[in-house]
């Protein structure tokens, strides 16, 4: 199933939604000793491999971190070809304050921002529905 392309009605739908926990990223040499059940995203980079994962969890694997971050989930079914989005709920995080880390998946987009900022950043994506 496609999802919607209609910036419009992708806003108008957006329904952001957070995720319970706090995530971490780690670099890593290899994940041959993270547990694939672990990993809720990794990223194979050029220097190394990206792997997010929750905070608790690396502590227990004594992985090294510098930012924690509270997800975000926009429960719209965007379509992966939409245009505008991004830059849309990007600069309006950026307006107030907010860095954010992206991640597009099939059915819905992710955003990661500073766990201090996630009520501010919930405000912030709901007032993009008007």
């Amino acid at each position: 199933m496609e999802g919607e392309v209609n910036l419009k009605n992708i806003l108008k739908n957006l329904n952001p939604s957070l995720n319970e926990g706090r995530y971490v990223y780690c670099t890593v040499d290899n994940i041959d000793e993270i547990p694939f059940s672990k990993i809720l995203f990794l990223f194979k980079e050029t220097e190394s491999i990206t792997v997010v994962l929750r905070k608790e969890d690396a502590e227990a694997m004594n992985l090294g971190f510098s930012y924690v971050a509270s997800w975000i989930t926009l429960e719209v079914h965007s379509s992966l070809s939409a245009v505008g989005l991004t830059a849309k709920f990007s600069q309006a995080l950026s307006d107030a304050g907010i860095s954010c880390n992206v991640v597009a998946a099939y059915f819905h987009d992710h955003i990661f921002v500073d766990e201090k900022d996630e009520v501010k950043a919930i405000g912030v994506l709901n007032g993009l529905k008007r």
